[in-house]
């Protein structure tokens, strides 16, 4: 028999997920409506937390993600209520929530925020792991430290920042293009990050700028928690600073692409051995196509498309994520978009009455900008997570709201291999078909500025480094002047284009 329920609770407004988009959300209505309770629901002890923003232009904005206690958000705003549980179920019919700690909460205005959770390439294989958030980060950490060689599958941002940061420890990257990268990068912005990937790396590490709370006093109920198939938020900008990601040898990098491949098949040691088969060495240069077989003995086997097989002490999945829906699709017939997201409107409402989303959860429905695309980046967890709540505080007091400007022009500014790299509009010209012209420039080493161009304007650009060209290039995207007459010139480094257009 199930223990009897508390009281529900009541709240106008409640928001479901304690990641950069939930905790936006609540965080801007708590500013909206002081004296209003706001519920906001996560699994986690702990709550992602945006520190030292700062708009860079009109649409690119830089800042830090603070993992914090829930106690510090309810001390800077004594009208949000953190409840630390699971959702189990949600009842769109009753606007109520029930929770994994047996409690339900009611509802008028809900914003689901539950984030996304990583695809692993085989779910049941203690060897491969996920990394999504401070937990899973940590434990691979830990693994790190005993580790000689590893393997990385996946071409995404995790993956890209994984292999730069690992020191002392060899490293297989199994990517399934032609070249590293492929969301963020074109082949040549590729290679260009790639000479950097096989240099030696510098010795100063930046100390790190924050504070960083853990679980470690609440391990238990927390171990309930990941065993109950829970996840943290996603992890923040930098997440691997203060993490010392050092394998047990003595060298800086050594890593090894095999590009054009997938995952084939997972060997244990046993079945290896059982299968009679035979594992390569890692290779000593990209040139030599000497094959030599791997007389160590590993823990596990990866057997690729292309044939080849290399062992390793583990292997780290970094194949993307999927939106987090499960708890709330059992009972409500929501939209659901291509990619498993709840489709929202211009309004980051769902399909169901008063129910909105926001951040990775969602998938993004509406006839967007030309130059505006959705990605599951922070950024945009930010910015959806504080327009859902300008939408929902405008529709609980009958009042229409413009959709907000951050939604004009995509733009992305993070970091890899320690470049700083803005990503701008149709960037690797999503969508423009052959219709399209890029001009380019690069100086090894130091910058690589591609700008995609259509019709004469100017629809997309990848700057990499210090360039001090995204504004220039913001208001050039976003004004869609004609650029016909600068042909190259445009890139001309001898030519100061900010003097122009600025």
């Amino acid at each position: 028999m199930e223990a009897a329920c508390s009281p529900p609770t009541a709240g106008n407004f409640v928001v479901v997920g304690g990641g950069i988009a939930g905790v936006t959300c609540a965080e801007q209505l708590a500013i909206h409506f002081p004296s209003e309770d706001i519920l906001l629901i996560t699994a986690s002890p702990v709550i992602k937390a945006v520190t030292n923003f700062k708009l860079v232009s009109k649409v690119l904005e830089e800042f830090d993600v603070e993992e914090q206690p829930s106690t510090m958000l309810e001390n800077r705003f004594p009208n949000i209520k953190v409840i630390e549980s699971g959702v189990k179920q949600l009842n769109s019919k009753e606007h109520c929530i029930l929770t994994e700690d047996g409690n339900q909460h009611i509802y008028k205005k809900l914003c689901l925020c539950a984030g996304a959770k990583p695809k692993l390439i085989c779910e049941e294989n203690s060897y491969v792991l996920g990394i999504r958030d401070t937990d899973s980060a940590q434990e691979f950490q830990k693994q790190l430290t005993k580790a000689k060689r590893i393997m990385i599958i996946g071409n995404g941002g995790i993956a890209l920042e994984l292999v730069y940061e690992i020191e002392g420890c060899e490293v297989i990257w199994a990517i399934k293009d032609k070249a590293i990268g492929n969301t963020f990068f074109d082949a040549g912005a590729a290679e260009f990050l790639t000479s950097k990937l096989i240099a030696e790396k510098p010795e100063a590490k930046i100390a790190q700028k924050r504070t960083r709370y853990t679980t470690e006093g609440r391990k238990k109920e927390a171990e309930t928690k990941a065993n109950a198939g829970n996840i943290g938020s996603a992890l923040g900008p930098d997440w691997h600073e203060g993490l010392d990601l050092k394998g047990t040898k003595e060298f800086s990098h050594k890593i090894h692409i095999e590009t054009m491949c997938e995952v084939k098949k997972i060997y244990l040691q046993e079945e290896f051995r059982i299968s009679k088969k035979k594992s390569l060495t890692f290779p000593r240069d990209h040139h030599n196509q000497l094959v030599i077989a791997d007389k160590e003995i590993w823990p596990v086997y990866v057997e690729l498309t292309n044939e080849k097989i290399y062992g390793c002490d583990f292997i780290v999945s970094a194949t993307g994520v999927t939106p987090n829906t499960e708890p709330f699709l059992c009972g409500n017939n929501f939209d659901v978009g291509k990619d498993g997201g709840l489709k929202v409107d211009d309004h980051m409402r769902t399909s169901l009455p008063d129910i909105y989303a926001a951040g990775d959860i969602c998938t993004a429905s509406w006839q967007p900008s030309p130059v505006w695309q959705q990605m599951r980046l922070w950024t945009q967890a930010r910015q959806m997570g504080w327009y859902a709540a300008k939408c929902m505080a405008a529709a609980s007091v009958g009042e229409s709201t413009d959709m907000d400007f951050s939604f004009e022009l995509f733009a992305h500014v993070t970091k890899f291999f320690n470049y700083k790299v803005v990503l701008l509009g149709k960037y690797n010209a999503q969508g423009l078909g052959l219709d399209h012209e890029l001009i380019l420039r690069c100086t090894k080493g130091q910058e690589y500025i591609k700008a995609v161009l259509q019709n004469g304007r100017m629809m997309g650009a990848v700057l990499i480094g210090e360039t001090d060209l995204e504004e220039t290039f913001e208001n050039l995207i976003l004004n869609q002047m004609n650029l016909s007459a600068y042909g190259e010139d445009l890139l001309d480094p001898n030519i100061d284009i900010e003097d122009y257009f600025d």
